[in-house]
């Protein structure tokens, strides 16, 4: 690998007024007022005059116009890093330009904030109808698959709204797919300015403070375009706590912005973001932004004071709820719309395959220290938005917090019961329309929990009040990561900390059973090709996960297979880090891999052969029938083979 030229920048940090700009800009207003051709320009004039275009994508993270398999829901992490930036660019739009406010001269235009009109007539696709009435949930491309169909519906609308930014966020599985639209952009736009951000961002792109370097993964977006294996089409990226580090470098690229809107050079944001930090500048949280250019890269390291999930509008703040989960059925057999919920960052558990684990994020947000109130109210907004049903994205429900978990369902099952008199005050003040109320009280929702904290770490009589509790407030799925059924590999597994003599297989079953019990369904996913995983332990997984279907203890169940992350421990342990391409643009994913989600060839556990991969799916195909939730395998599939996959021998670059 080529390591890129890496520079450190100070630390951006300075004081109390986050958002508010503490670095004397050139005035530029006398030369934008010229620009407007009115001595007393209206609002809209000024609008005309000094916005510029934003387009947002996420990545999606396959392709298979057959055996399709995508993502569901909406783009969570996305909505959550750009929220901030939205609302502090449409206050901007309000008060016009002038010296003291974020944005003095140019703006980022995101589009007009959706009314609750757009919120409901907002269709289920991600692609965003083109009839639809300009706004900031039209500025979003969200497709499920890359393929043909949808490269051309990119290269339209890029072609149609002309952006100077674009904002992408990516897994790793999708990150080729971004490094694909960035250079669709590039092409159709020269001198767009790109922005990648994400959870392969936030794996692969490290800062040590102990040694004051970057560590950068190999399959980094900056190793990638370093070494030639990607093009130069990615100028800056933001990992880490993104929403106001992201906030910043849209300040520092409104003010390198040329007044006439054309090219950005990434130099001159560069070196506005070198006049913040060398201000005192600070935005809040744990970020970093760094900047490509000419096979170099500036780092810039953001510590500020906490961040707070609270102190940020809420994700869905501009941007329509389009999901809805089969779990949740409606009237005439259409699933409910459904608002996706996030009140913790990270899991607590340390699981090594984990990219959500709270030793690769480095840290956990919370909604709030005590969360009943702020979760209802949350939920009172997004009902207010349209939401028939929610779903807990927690990696486990609050944390995995029992008090807070009793103390939330308590208070919505009393409003469930008791209505407006029971509700807070600031939920009553979101739910203004007729039926907003109603539907509050008749909402579903479902969480993620752990066969352990349901068996091992609480009494059964508290966990069995719990889930009552939970029924009462309107939770009727819940959904269990069991991983495997077999000791052998639970042995490895994080999550499995209370054995106490029983079997994991024993666990999980009393752990639906529990759940069943309360009258709530349960659904799971499964991971093969963990440590001490073989032909053995995969049916042993398999004739387990079925015998809970046959039994109604589970509903619903995926398979899945090992996709090495870049910042998960397992990778490392199994000396992948440097051997992952998450890069190549060409690569096109075929069966058995594309009935997987994230699994393509050469980044699955290479404990797992192809024909391992392919008994998974037909063996499970069999087995689970209308249970597992996934696709079925096409005539002729092999399925008994046993090539092997070469071990890796290079270890972690810094």
């Amino acid at each position: 690998m080529i390591s890129p030229r890496v520079r450190v920048r100070t630390c951006l940090a300075v004081p109390a007024s986050i958002g508010e700009p503490s670095l004397p800009v050139p005035d530029r207003t006398a030369a934008l007022l010229a620009r407007t051709g009115s001595v007393a320009p209206s609002v809209d004039e000024w609008w005309a005059a000094r916005s510029y275009r934003v387009l947002l994508a996420l990545a999606p993270v396959i392709t298979q116009p057959d055996n399709e398999l995508a993502y569901p829901g909406d783009p969570m992490c996305l909505y959550s890093a750009v929220t901030l930036t939205v609302e502090t660019a449409s206050r901007a739009r309000r008060d016009g330009p002038g010296q003291g406010t974020v944005f003095p001269d140019l703006c980022p235009d995101f589009g007009e904030p959706m009314t609750r009109a757009d919120r409901l007539v907002a269709t289920d696709d991600g692609i965003r109808d083109p009839g639809a009435r300009p706004c900031t949930d039209t500025s979003v491309f969200d497709p499920r698959v890359w393929d043909d169909g949808t490269r051309s519906a990119f290269v339209e609308l890029v072609r149609t709204t002309r952006p100077r930014m674009l904002l992408l966020s990516a897994v790793s599985a999708a990150h080729r797919y971004a490094l694909a639209m960035a250079e669709i952009v590039k092409a159709e736009v020269p001198g767009c300015l790109v922005v990648l951000g994400g959870r392969h961002a936030d794996e692969s792109v490290h800062y040590d403070p102990a040694t004051s370097t970057a560590r950068l993964a190999d399959s980094s977006t900056v190793s990638v375009i370093a070494d030639g294996r990607a093009a130069p089409v990615v100028d800056f990226l933001v990992s880490g706590d993104g929403p106001h580090a992201l906030e910043l470098l849209m300040r520092a690229a409104s003010s390198a912005m040329p007044l006439d809107r054309s090219a950005v050079n990434p130099r001159e944001v560069v070196r506005c973001l070198q006049q913040l930090a060398a201000a005192g500048e600070r935005a809040a949280g744990s970020a970093l932004i760094v900047g490509l250019y000419d096979g170099e890269a500036d780092v810039f390291v953001c510590r500020g004071p906490g961040a707070s999930l609270a102190a940020l509008p809420s994700p869905y703040r501009f941007f329509g709820i389009r999901s809805r989960f089969s779990v949740f059925p409606g009237p005439g057999g259409r699933s409910l719309r459904t608002a996706h919920v996030m009140t913790a960052t990270s899991c607590p558990y340390r699981c090594s395959f984990c990219s959500e684990s709270v030793a690769v994020t480095g840290g956990m947000l919370r909604l709030a220290a005590e969360p009943a109130v702020p979760v209802l109210e949350r939920i009172s907004e997004y009902v207010s938005y349209g939401a028939q049903a929610c779903f807990f994205d927690d990696p486990v429900f609050l944390a995995g917090n029992m008090a807070a978990m009793e103390a939330f369902c308590a208070l919505f099952a009393d409003v469930r019961c008791r209505g407006a008199v029971a509700l807070p005050g600031s939920c009553r003040a979101w739910l203004t329309e007729p039926g907003d109320l109603a539907r509050l009280r008749t909402l579903r929702w479902g969480a993620q929990l752990t066969a352990d904290l349901l068996t091992t770490v609480h009494d059964r009589s508290r966990v069995q009040r719990l889930l009552r509790s939970a029924r009462s407030a309107g939770c009727t799925y819940l959904y269990l990561g069991l991983e495997s059924m077999s000791d052998r590999v639970m042995t490895h597994v994080h999550k499995n900390i209370g054995r106490c003599g029983n079997t994991w297989a024993s666990k999980v079953r009393q752990a639906l059973q529990l759940i069943r019990d309360a009258g709530i369904d349960a659904g799971t996913s499964v991971l093969f090709g963990l440590d001490g995983e073989t032909r053995t332990t995969i049916e042993e997984t398999i004739e387990g996960v079925g015998a809970l279907l046959d039994d109604g203890l589970l509903q619903l169940a995926s398979p899945n297979v090992l996709t090495y992350h870049p910042g998960a421990a397992i990778t490392r342990e199994h000396r992948m880090t440097d051997r992952l391409d998450y890069h190549s643009t060409d690569v096109v994913n075929v069966p058995p891999y594309s009935f997987f989600e994230e699994a393509y060839p050469g980044v699955t556990s290479q404990l797992l052969t192809e024909g391992d991969i392919w008994f998974i799916h037909k063996r499970v195909a069999q087995r689970w029938g209308g249970g597992r939730h996934s696709v079925t395998a096409p005539a002729g599939a092999p399925g008994d083979s046993h090539e092997g996959i070469a071990a890796p021998s290079t270890v972690p670059v810094r």
